[in-house]
């Protein structure tokens, strides 16, 4: 799935994100193998090409937990229910995709992942103006994280074979029909070529 005239991509200043691929979350994900197998190599490709990798985890502290509030629909649940803790196996990332040396690696405690991190300052230190989003939920961080770049003014770019959600009519209709006007929608073979011809 290709969004026409596509801008050329600059490696060094591009960074893949892959968010929220943990063990508690992946399993969610339909046919999550693929999923994860098609994420693997796109990693592989925009190290080859110069680019940045970073990942993003959605993990809790004790003092995280305390300062939900009430008001807060999805979290305040999370919290109440003692989800998450940053040290447990549900929230460490996939072994199979891990974080290397020098990768950037965030945890959040929203949807977002600026959010309620220091995520847009390391971008901004390697000067990375281009984003490719990974991620699961569609629904979720995938929809945050499109809506808070677009607005920081990045380039966006979303795999369409690199997100999913446990909703199918909900994934498609944002990948078809709110995402196109805030990012490019690409698939995993078109950003091996995007990078290529960079």
């Amino acid at each position: 799935m290709s969004t026409p005239s596509l801008p050329t991509i600059t490696p060094e200043r591009t960074a893949l994100l892959v968010m929220d691929f943990q063990n508690g979350i992946v399993p969610m994900a339909p046919d999550s193998d693929a999923l994860v197998e098609r994420v693997k190599d796109t990693i592989a490709d925009v190290r080859a090409a110069g680019g940045a990798v970073g990942y993003v985890r959605v993990a809790f502290t004790e003092d995280d937990w305390a300062a939900i509030p009430e008001t807060n629909k999805s979290f305040s649940a999370v919290a109440a229910a003692k989800m998450l803790h940053h040290e447990d196996d549900a929230t460490q990332i996939d072994k199979r995709i891990a974080p290397e040396d020098g990768d950037i690696v965030v945890r959040k405690i929203r949807f977002g992942s600026g959010s309620t991190t220091d995520l847009h300052e390391q971008l901004d230190d390697r000067g990375i103006d281009t984003l490719v989003l990974a991620g699961i939920s569609t629904s979720g961080v995938v929809l945050s994280t499109v809506m808070d770049a677009a607005d920081r003014d990045y380039r966006v770019f979303v795999l369409s074979d690199g997100v999913a959600d446990p909703d199918a009519t909900t994934h498609q209709v944002l990948v078809e029909k709110v995402f196109p006007s805030r990012a490019h929608v690409i698939d995993t073979v078109g950003l091996r070529e995007l990078l290529r011809s960079a």
